[in-house]
């Protein structure tokens, strides 16, 4: 049978319609399916104001998307998916175009993070956050008269920890968590602390628990260093501690102590003054505040190192100079 002219031009229209439609649907699939081209994790900000337009530019432009018609064809069915949220999101290796939609409507930005350590100072911390550079530091020298910590400093009054955070945050943020939690965290354990301590208050409390933090680096030691110190206390013995003068020598430390500096006057010079200094420090890690909190029972007035991370404890003066004269003198 012969088709007539007309008939055989609507054929053609026909199968050239659902050929159009095949490849449509082809190249749809194709793009909403296929990887991106980020060969490693890759950081993408979406700014305030920018939208689904500003996205899809930039696949193109840096990830390879091919064509961005299939991406506004797909929102529509979805619209969700375009309700994109501001922020700093890490795109990665193998990622489809939906899975970033996914993500930024999402509002789950990459977390970065900062380890604030034990036994580091106020001053040491302010450094590692000015240095982040995903941090804004730039309210960090306020926080003092913000916050009014007891004892004037925010010296010890903040919790080590590793701490999470979004692009651009003020690092402030996170130095009032970390007040808060060693707020927190002092308070609730106070109450439990063992009876007839010398301390007169809990920041006293912070104030030995710092000089153990300092004092040694192994957590079994810590009680029986706080015990040391609590003997002296109860004895009205100075407690004659190397890191406190180290602190109270400031910046004019070179890292030897001298004769001259132990003689030397200052509030937190534990051989001339008596009693605890006047602020902690360091940060103090919760063990070293447990350990304050809880030191074991002894009659040990004494330790020195012997310069493996360990200490020697004696309850007398003539043993703890046997000890010096093996561990240091012949050091």
């Amino acid at each position: 049978m012969v088709l007539s002219k007309w008939k055989l031009i609507l054929l053609l229209m026909a199968v050239g319609l659902g050929s159009g439609v095949f490849w449509a649907y082809q190249q749809y699939y194709q793009t909403l399916n296929t990887k991106l081209t980020f060969n490693q994790p890759t950081l993408y900000e979406l700014k305030r104001g920018q939208n689904l337009h500003h996205l899809l530019a930039y696949l193109e432009d840096e990830a390879g998307l091919p064509e961005s018609w299939p991406v506004k064809l797909l929102v529509r069915f979805e619209p969700t998916l375009a309700e994109l949220k501001a922020g700093t999101y890490e795109l990665s290796p193998g990622m489809n175009v939906q899975q970033v939609l996914l993500l930024l409507a999402s509002g789950k930005e990459k977390l970065f993070e900062i380890r604030l350590v034990e036994g580091f100072r106020w001053r040491d911390w302010q450094g590692q956050m000015q240095a982040h550079p995903h941090l804004l530091s730039a309210q960090l020298t306020e926080l003092e008269a913000q916050l009014k910590p007891e004892g004037g400093s925010l010296e010890g009054w903040l919790m080590p920890d590793t701490y999470h955070f979004t692009r651009g945050m003020q690092a402030s943020v996170l130095v009032k968590r970390a007040y808060l939690e060693m707020q927190k965290f002092l308070l609730e354990q106070w109450p439990k602390r063992k009876p007839d301590l010398p301390y007169a208050s809990p920041y006293e409390a912070l104030i030995m628990a710092s000089i153990v933090e300092k004092e040694t680096g192994l957590a079994e030691e810590r009680p029986r260093i706080a015990a040391v110190f609590v003997n002296r206390l109860r004895k009205n013995m100075r407690l004659q501690t190397d890191p406190t003068v180290i602190y109270g020598m400031g910046d004019a430390f070179d890292g030897d102590i001298r004769r001259q500096d132990l003689r030397t006057a200052t509030p937190y010079n534990t051989y001339v003054i008596k009693g605890l200094p006047p602020t902690p420090i360091a940060m103090v890690s919760r063990d070293a505040l447990m350990a304050a909190l809880h030191p074991i029972d002894s009659e040990e007035l004494y330790f020195v190192s012997r310069n493996d991370g360990s200490h020697v404890f004696s309850t007398n003066l003539a043993d703890h100079n046997a000890a010096v004269r093996q561990y240091q003198l012949k050091k």
